[in-house]
């Protein structure tokens, strides 16, 4: 793996920002950001999904302790639905941007958009949690954040699996939504739900 670019470069308050679960047919769409201490670094940090469960746990926990300033949002499934998961995740981005603790000074997110209304520069980074610290950190604590919620809804809905699956539509999820239906924490407006939904 290459090493992660200086996220100092822009002076020491940059945030890095990601999200989790846009692939998912059930559950909310989870953001973090994250302001790492320079002083402090935090070895092992990667992209979240290249990452076993353990070892994001075990970063979860250090990121918090480390961490300059953290902060965790959502956008729920009826906002997904509403305005559709590409601007649901925008939204929890810049939900989780203005939770900080500490305003950032610039703040650089995953992917190839920018969220609106951030109240400080920005920029958008293509593969960016493999490429900055501050992507990474934020990564992790958005998806073992989103993780632990879907396995929470497990205990609520345990015919569906969602402990298995996260949400994500494996077969054994499909068939579970085609034999129970629907719950209220499914994506409506997501084609493999919707198909269903419309017979």
């Amino acid at each position: 793996m290459e090493p992660f670019v200086s996220d100092v470069y822009f002076g020491d308050l940059v945030a890095g920002t990601d999200e989790a679960g846009r692939g998912p047919l059930a559950g909310e769409v989870v953001a973090a950001a994250v302001i790492l201490d320079p002083n402090n670094p935090i070895a092992g940090l990667a992209d979240s999904k290249k990452l076993s469960e353990k070892k994001r746990e075990a970063l979860f926990i250090e990121i918090q302790e480390k961490a300059l300033s953290y902060a965790v949002a959502s956008a729920t499934v009826e906002e997904i639905d509403d305005i559709n998961i590409l601007h649901a995740s925008m939204l929890a981005m810049s939900r989780a941007v203005a939770s900080l603790s500490i305003a950032p000074e610039h703040v650089l997110v995953d992917g190839n958009r920018v969220p609106p209304n951030l109240s400080c520069s920005a920029e958008a980074v293509v593969k960016g949690d493999a490429r900055h610290a501050a992507i990474s950190a934020a990564s992790i604590l958005a998806k073992v954040t989103r993780d632990r919620d879907i396995v929470s809804a497990a205990e609520q809905y345990p015919e569906y699996g969602f402990e298995k699956h996260k949400g994500y539509p494996t077969a054994l999820h499909l068939e579970a939504i085609r034999t129970y239906g629907i719950t209220p924490i499914h994506r409506r407006t997501f084609g493999p739900v919707k198909k269903i939904i419309e017979g």
